[in-house]
């Protein structure tokens, strides 16, 4: 993951949470606070609950983030399958952009309406009527299961990271920037119901996910024009010299000092193999550089 990345992360989830979030959400968070705050409590006690809600949703999504990251990892077996699945997520990123702006109905065609099962609803009810604080925070687990498309864009990102780690701060990330606006819903109402904001926030999140879907794109030809371009003898060559920074994903920022192949040298070693060391820890690596012939 890089910083355009995580900016994009960033922006889909702060915009996405107030142009979608609140009018999926907003009707459960309206329901466990009408049924389990009282007005005469006090805002710090409102508020812990709100954040105990929050924190769960954010648990859920890291866990699914860590699930789909891990899925992730097994294509790293080949340029090519990186390709394969930089491509299918790039396809699948624009095509939920679209389905945000209304062009299409991509997204209600796979959310899956796990509200409607008999444990879900077992456990929804339960925790409705519980006392206990922690109750709020397993409100938030559930709402994280919620089928939603921003959770799925981001799922489909997670994936992309090949890493159960990077998947699981993927949707870390996307959760915390989502609980501003959710956090907020309850104290400015009469904001986010205005129809003509939230679909203006829907349509600026539905173009940053078309541009994240053509930047996987990107990164899905350039897998490809290196798996079609590179001899096989290289690409193992490669793999082998720089071990995991190998073949193209050093651009994930996965290098570090002393890997992608380059080796330790002395003080007295000549300027331009030091040079050569050196870029592997700025994150410079690539195939056929830091060590790679």
């Amino acid at each position: 993951m890089n910083g355009i990345e995580f900016t994009a992360i960033i922006t889909f989830a702060l915009l996405g949470s107030i142009g979608h979030c609140i009018g999926m959400c907003g009707g459960f968070i309206v329901t466990y606070t009408t049924a389990k705050i009282k007005p005469e409590q006090d805002k710090f006690t409102q508020s812990t609950y709100h954040l105990f809600y929050n924190f769960g949703r954010v648990v859920t999504y890291t866990v699914l983030g860590a699930l789909f990251g891990y899925f992730g990892s097994l294509w790293d077996i080949s340029p090519l399958a990186r390709a394969i699945m930089f491509a299918v997520a790039g396809v699948m990123m624009i095509l939920m952009g679209f389905s945000f702006a209304g062009k299409l109905k991509f997204l209600t065609s796979i959310e899956y309406p796990i509200t409607r099962q008999p444990w879900f609803k077992k456990i929804f009810t339960s925790q409705l009527t519980s006392a206990k604080p922690s109750s709020f925070f397993t409100l938030g687990l559930l709402n994280g299961l919620f089928p939603c498309g921003l959770v799925y864009t981001m799922l489909v990102t997670a994936t992309t990271t090949q890493s159960a780690l990077w998947g699981a701060i993927v949707m870390a990330i996307f959760g915390i920037f989502t609980i501003p606006a959710l956090f907020s819903f309850a104290f400015a109402v009469g904001l986010f119901s205005q129809t003509r904001f939230r679909s203006l926030m829907i349509q600026f999140a539905a173009i940053t996910i078309i541009v994240f879907g053509g930047w996987t794109l990107m990164k899905a030809y350039m897998q490809f024009d290196y798996w079609n371009n590179t001899p096989r003898e290289q690409q193992l060559k490669d793999a082998q010299e720089m071990g995991k920074c190998g073949a193209g994903k050093c651009g994930a920022g996965k290098c570090g000092m002393g890997k992608c192949g380059a080796k330790p040298v002395e003080n007295n070693a000549p300027e331009s193999l030091k040079d050569d060391v050196m870029k592997c820890g700025a994150g410079k690596c690539g195939s056929g550089k830091c060590g790679g012939n």
